[in-house]
C-alpha cells in the first residue's frame, strides 16, 4: 500500500534517533533492533543512508571500530544537535498521533451516530436513501 510506504519514509529517521538515544549501536543492531517492533522492519538498505546522512547532517557521532568477522564497524551515537533534533520530533509526533487519534475517535463517532439514525428511528440514515434495504 502506498500511504503505508509514506507513512514508513516519514517514520525511519524518529525510528533510528530513538533506538540510539537508548545506547551507542552500530547500523545492524538498529535494524534488528527495529525488526522486533510491528511496522518498523526497514532493511539495511534504508537504515544505512539514514545513518549517513544523520552523520552527515551532525545528529550522530560516529567511532569506527574493528571488527572480528568482516570490516570496521561504524558505531554511532547521538550528538547534542541529535539529541534536540529527537525532542523536536518526538514533540511533533505525539501533536500528530494525538490529533489523528482524535479525528479516528470522531470517525467512529459519526458512524455509530449514521447506526443509529439508519436503525430503530426508521429514517433513512446519512447517505442512504430510503428504501435501499
Amino acid at each position: 500500500m502506498e500511504w503505508e510506504t509514506q507513512l514508513r519514509k516519514g517514520l525511519v529517521e524518529l525510528a533510528v534517533l530513538a533506538t540510539i538515544s537508548r545506547e551507542e549501536t552500530y547500523g545492524y543492531r538498529i535494524v534488528e533492533h527495529l525488526r522486533g517492533r510491528e511496522g518498523l522492519a526497514f532493511t539495511e538498505s534504508t537504515i544505512y543512508p539514514v545513518l549517513a546522512r544523520l552523520a552527515r547532517e551532525g545528529a550522530l557521532a560516529v567511532r569506527v571500530e574493528p571488527s572480528r568477522m568482516g570490516p570496521p564497524r561504524r558505531h554511532y551515537r547521538l550528538t547534542s544537535a541529535g539529541s534536540r533534533r529527537l525532542m523536536a520530533m518526538e514533540e511533533r509526533w505525539r501533536v500528530v498521533s494525538a490529533s489523528i487519534s482524535r479525528l479516528l475517535g470522531h470517525d467512529e463517532h459519526m458512524k455509530e451516530k449514521r447506526d443509529d439514525d439508519s436503525g430503530a428511528g426508521g429514517g433513512a440514515g446519512l447517505g442512504r436513501p430510503s428504501g435501499a434495504d
